[in-house]
């Protein structure tokens, strides 16, 4: 599962494809402020946190592994601060035929193995927006997103069954992503199930 959530993220972000390393992968992440890259391990077991920590001296480099933090935290070093951890989550993919809300209207994108929903407003600006990466059998969801004032209008509710219906017609048969708090709610009621928490961390020295 970790496996396939981190090569979809890094199809979604266009990233360098994953580099294998004995505790996981490393994924180089350019242009972003807050992350320089990411280590990603598949299990949480000491000696593969522990290396992948001291194998770290760049500062704004993330660690994230299927774990609670308070299991993993004895045995990173000093430097690391933590993060809100997230959710690694999974479902078997249904088709929905979903309706835009009323007032709303989506167009769907395909550029590469990337797919983009996007949903605008009466006025043509847009006010919610999704994107996946195709794996094949498998679609990784990313950065789904419903602009502030248009939130609680089922604009999010949209997007997933929207997505989820296009990578049905792919041939996809299941669906990963890594969610926030925030986002697990909504996800879960559309039957995605929690496989992990996603403990993060982040070197700053």
């Amino acid at each position: 599962m970790v496996r396939t959530w981190v090569a979809g993220w890094a199809v979604s972000r266009r990233t360098p494809p994953p580099v294998e390393k004995p505790w996981g992968f490393y994924v180089e992440v350019a242009g972003n402020p807050d992350e320089v890259g990411r280590h990603v391990l598949p299990a949480a077991e000491e000696s593969l946190v522990r290396n992948a920590a001291a194998s770290v001296s760049v500062p704004r480099t993330w660690i994230k592994m299927p774990a609670e933090p308070e299991e993993i935290e004895p045995w990173l070093s000093q430097g690391w601060a933590w993060e809100e951890s997230g959710h690694l989550m999974a479902v078997h993919l249904m088709a929905t035929d979903p309706v835009a809300p009323e007032g709303y209207t989506a167009t769907v994108e395909t550029i590469g193995a990337v797919t983009y929903a996007r949903v605008l407003d009466a006025a043509g600006e847009q006010a919610a927006q999704g994107q996946m990466a195709s794996l094949g059998e498998a679609v990784v969801v990313d950065r789904v997103i419903t602009q502030e004032a248009h939130r609680r209008r089922g604009l999010g509710n949209f997007v997933m069954r929207t997505l989820t219906d296009h990578a049905l017609e792919t041939g996809a048969v299941l669906g990963v992503l890594g969610a926030t708090e925030a986002g697990r709610a909504l996800y879960e009621t559309l039957g995605w199930k929690k496989q992990a928490t996603l403990a993060e961390c982040v070197y700053r020295p």
